[in-house]
């Protein structure tokens, strides 16, 4: 028994609806290597009880991030979340909140999708921001769609120093949409001159502050040089809680600003869902993708709010807008918000303290190890070490010792021999000075 509810006649009828002789005609466009030739290795059906056993069973395998020292990064953080955030997101007009098509019955769903792009226009120094996209990959490569709008140009310099996965899903977009890109190489020591590669047919830079190896860096030059040429600076945060002490990219003068929002109030969830952040200059509005809460007034002079700046097109007729991502995470949008306000301006600045107060400690403390090289001069609360044994080993005996050690970066740059020694460690304000004790006594027996 499959577990699909049409028909063998219901399955006919749609492929002749659409014009597709067959199932394998349906899926022509999909690359041949990537289609399987036999059924999977699964049962053909099995009772809700036998599958929850089996699928739990699987799930024991995972060691999760609170059971032990947890300092993996790299894009996802792990951050206390308060328990009043969960409570508030599973009520009922939230959980079933789709698309606020009807202002008139889905003002408390706008209120807060308003309420939040004034957050992370505030977050990232910008004039204004969009509800929400899907991730901060999917944002980046909108960015480096929308500049080339803007700019009327094709050609978009990269960071080598950007997260590989961020490059990879905008390499793959600009795939269909006519980009050329400039692909730099990954330096941990940040000696990247990525001026000097702008010209007049440059649409835009794109760096990440703090960068994938924990750089942090002051990318006011780097927006002048940029701006000289007629370009845009894209600036990517991963960390969004280094906002609360770092220069906003606003300050320093990004054109647009993409983050990745799951530090805030979202957990790591095995890998999402996570939440788009998306903000830019103001004379750029026309131009940003996704959607745009406004306020007004209705015929009795009462406050409310209104999708503005989005015409049909964005939802019905890809083919003529902005973006083609025509949804938000709201759910995930609002867990950020709500955390946010919890934090308040004061939390805020406090946590992201407390973060980089832990990166220093541990990051002194590691590197009085022998044969232990810090490689990140100036960091938020990530920061990279060359060891002096290859860190895919190093990093194995760690889990075995339960410590789970950070990122070795050749699992980033496969096939890049620089990157075999080095390891990027993430601190978060859920690690205790046990965590650090534990971690440095497993460290020097692994390398002893």
């Amino acid at each position: 028994m499959r577990y699909l509810p049409h028909t063998p006649q219901d399955r006919a009828e749609m492929l002749a609806r659409i014009g597709a002789a067959n199932i394998n005609e349906l899926f022509k466009d999909v690359p041949a290597d990537a289609l399987l030739n036999e059924r999977l290795d699964l049962p053909m059906a099995a009772s809700e009880m036998a599958v929850e056993r089996q699928l739990s069973a699987m799930a024991a395998m995972n060691t999760a991030a609170g059971t032990v020292p947890f300092f993996i990064g790299c894009g996802a953080y792990r951050h206390h979340v308060p328990a009043t955030v969960d409570h508030l997101i599973q009520r009922s007009e939230f959980l079933t909140a789709y698309t606020p098509y009807q202002p008139e019955i889905s003002q408390g769903t706008l209120q807060v999708l308003f309420e939040f792009q004034t957050q992370v226009a505030a977050l990232t120094g910008m004039d204004v921001a969009n509800a929400s996209m899907y991730d901060g990959s999917t944002a980046a490569a909108e960015a480096v769609m929308m500049a080339a709008r803007v700019t009327r140009r094709q050609r978009t310099v990269l960071s080598g120093n950007l997260h590989p996965h961020y490059r990879d899903v905008i390499l793959t977009n600009g795939t269909y949409t006519g980009e050329a890109f400039v692909k730099n190489s990954p330096q941990v020591t940040d000696d990247e001159d990525l001026a000097a590669q702008v010209d007049d047919q440059t649409a835009a830079v794109v760096v990440q502050n703090p960068d994938v190896f924990g750089n942090l860096r002051d990318l006011t030059p780097l927006a002048e040089a940029v701006h000289a040429k007629g370009a845009l600076l894209i600036v990517v945060v991963t960390e969004t809680v280094s906002l609360g002490m770092v220069k906003s990219p606003g300050a320093m003068g990004a054109d647009i600003v993409v983050a990745e929002g799951q530090s805030i109030g979202n957990g790591l969830n095995f890998g999402g869902p996570y939440v788009g952040l998306f903000a830019t200059r103001q004379k750029y509005v026309r131009q940003m993708p996704g959607r745009l809460c406004g306020e007004t007034t209705d015929a009795d002079g009462k406050r409310g709010y209104v999708l503005t700046l989005s015409t049909r097109e964005q939802h019905i007729r890809r083919e003529k807008a902005t973006s083609n991502i025509c949804t938000n995470s709201g759910l995930c949008a609002l867990a950020f918000s709500i955390h946010m306000t919890l934090l308040g301006e004061k939390g805020l600045r406090h946590l992201a303290a407390l973060n980089h107060a832990g990166a220093v400690a541990l990051a002194e403390s590691l590197s009085e190890v022998p044969g232990v090289e810090l490689m990140t001069e100036r960091f938020f609360n990530e920061f990279t070490l060359r060891l002096p044994k290859e860190a895919q080993e190093v990093v194995e005996a760690l889990t075995e010792k339960g410590i789970l050690g950070g990122v070795r970066m050749s699992r980033l740059f496969p096939g890049d021999d620089t990157m075999d020694t080095l390891v990027t460690i993430a601190v978060t304000e859920t690690n205790t000075p046990e965590d650090f004790a534990a971690y440095r006594k497993a460290l020097e027996e692994v390398l002893s």
